[in-house]
């Protein structure tokens, strides 16, 4: 059975990010708002894999002179699941 979580991120173009995860495990990602493109292609890698593979390969990237970057963010909503 999967679970529903949501996250807003901050700092970055998109406004929502809606995972499926089942386990350790992502079913799905959606990002609203942001580069259409590009994360629906991250959303596309990043389906079936680990969560922690998936933290451990995004968190830390940025975004031009921003601190943060949309997958940045992903990796810090996946963290935050891990923490509830």
């Amino acid at each position: 059975m999967s679970t529903h979580f949501e996250y807003r991120p901050s700092g970055v173009c998109s406004k929502n990010m809606i995972f499926e995860l089942d386990g350790d495990r992502i079913v799905s990602l959606e990002v609203v708002g942001g580069c259409n493109g590009n994360l629906k292609g991250i959303a596309a890698l990043v389906k079936g894999q680990k969560i922690d593979d998936v933290i451990a390969s995004l968190e830390g990237i940025t975004c031009h002179v921003k601190p943060t970057s949309c997958p940045d963010q992903i990796a810090k909503a996946l963290k935050e699941y891990r923490a509830q």
